[in-house]
């Protein structure tokens, strides 16, 4: 039995791909699977866990989905970025279908946040490459035309404006797909924080205008609408995260309680959970938690990152490195910044593991 089981292994290595279950299977895998030299058949018969809905726009969207499989490096780099001094550091498993293992699997603020972020990547790319004029289905805003007006008078739409309306629509058609095809409550979790990671791109859209006139006197104006950085939407959400509300679903199975009536109900732009978080100071498969052995921290902060928070209490240990830095830059007319290569000395703090077990022996049972 188990020979057969290897071979089949062997030869069929695309088809067992569709054979892990679902749940633990995302279109987030697609970072994995979509290059440029991919047909699009082949593409989105190879991306796990999506649904009939899902499939179809891949197959009848193939540049489309170029674009999403690029960017989710930008949303997962976002969000390692924001919990870059936090127990938990948004970690990946790139071989891995779900990308976050069995993390994904709790209905924790931790997925909630996964969630917002990857809906708000996806409609950030999507927008980007419809005003760079990388997508046939889409271009600049066409609704930006003509003469308008705000406080400091009339102007002309010109340039390109983003445009969010497609982005949104999309990602909505597509991120939503599969739970909508859900009826249980983490399917309602999971809508709700998409919802929450799309209105954050929405909410820092700016105008941009730029004057015409004698030595500028802006007597004209041309101005268009442009998508912010999606690092203001990922620190955002994180505000979100510190501050997501702990739900339970209502009787009818429409919507969401508040678990403790202490607290605000939540809005459409809160994050919510169900399940409470592991404190992920050591390393649990279960759980999804990778520990924090081996973890740099701050021995001076008394935030997230301080050694005491971060190892756990089990302490740490400091060791003496040397590296390469500039040094004495000064600026020469004209134009350039020379700088000497000078040698720095400096502490590194490194948790501890859990007594009995050394980080590497951690790191290797994993």
């Amino acid at each position: 039995m188990n020979t057969l089981l290897l071979d089949i292994c062997f030869f069929f290595p695309v088809t067992l791909l569709f054979l892990i279950p679902e749940a633990a299977t995302s279109w987030w895998y697609m970072g994995a699977v979509v290059s440029s030299s991919t047909s699009s058949r082949v593409m989105c018969n190879n991306i796990p866990g999506l649904v009939t809905h899902q499939r179809q726009l891949c197959q009848r969207y193939p540049e489309i989905m170029q674009v999403i499989g690029l960017g989710i490096t930008e949303w997962t780099t976002e969000c390692q970025y924001q919990f870059r001094n936090y127990r938990w550091n948004c970690n990946i498993t790139e071989r891995d279908q779900s990308l976050f293992g069995k993390l994904i699997l709790r209905s924790s603020r931790e997925s909630a946040f996964v969630y917002a972020i990857s809906s708000a990547g996806i409609v950030f790319a999507i927008t980007r490459a419809c005003s760079q004029g990388e997508l046939k289905s889409c271009s600049c805003d066409p609704m930006k035309k003509g003469i308008s007006k705000d406080s400091r008078g009339n102007f002309a739409w010109g340039g390109c404006s983003d445009n969010i309306d497609y982005g949104l629509k999309f990602a909505r058609k597509f991120v939503d797909a599969k739970e909508r095809k859900g009826k249980d409550a983490r399917a309602l979790m999971n809508l709700h924080n998409n919802k929450v990671g799309r209105k954050a791109v929405k909410r820092f859209m700016k105008q941009e205008c730029k004057c015409h006139g004698v030595s500028g006197s802006c007597t004209i104006r041309t101005c268009w609408v442009a998508i912010g950085d999606l690092r203001k939407s990922g620190d955002y959400l994180r505000r979100k995260y510190n501050g997501a509300i702990q739900v339970v679903m209502n009787q009818d199975g429409t919507g969401f309680t508040v678990a403790n009536k202490i607290f605000k109900k939540p809005t459409t732009n809160d994050l919510v959970y169900f399940e409470n978080s592991p404190d992920y100071c050591v390393r649990d498969r279960d759980v999804g938690s990778l520990g924090t052995a081996g973890r740099i921290c701050n021995q001076t902060s008394r935030g997230m990152d301080s050694c005491e928070v971060m190892c756990c209490g089990r302490g740490y240990d400091t060791s003496r490195i040397t590296r390469m830095v500039k040094c004495e830059c000064k600026f020469h007319w004209c134009c350039s910044v020379r700088c000497k290569d000078c040698v720095e000395s400096m502490d590194v703090h490194t948790c501890k593991a859990p007594k009995g077990v050394t980080w590497k022996e951690k790191t290797l049972s994993g």
